[in-house]
């Protein structure tokens, strides 16, 4: 058994979630035939839940995301900061 102990990270497990729900509604705008980057910064923007199709169930899963862990997570990537 290992007695060492282990890092837990929340944040780790929520952009990972976060990055599943996005790309799960990209692909459904997409799939739709919508321009998925201009419909979600349309969403981000006014937070209108119709910017998002509900194909696939993609409205329901991005209203699960809050809009500032939302856009923490696309900054810190746009700068690739940790």
């Amino acid at each position: 058994m290992n007695d060492k102990t282990m890092i837990f990270s929340i944040s780790d497990n929520k952009d990972e979630s976060i990055k599943a729900i996005l790309n799960t509604v990209y692909e459904s705008l997409e799939e739709k035939g919508y321009n998925p980057i201009n419909q979600i910064v349309g969403y981000i923007l006014s937070e209108d839940p119709t910017y998002i199709t509900t194909y696939n169930g993609a409205r329901n899963l991005i209203r699960k995301i809050d809009r500032d862990d939302l856009m923490e997570i696309l900054l810190k990537n746009y700068l690739g900061v940790k």
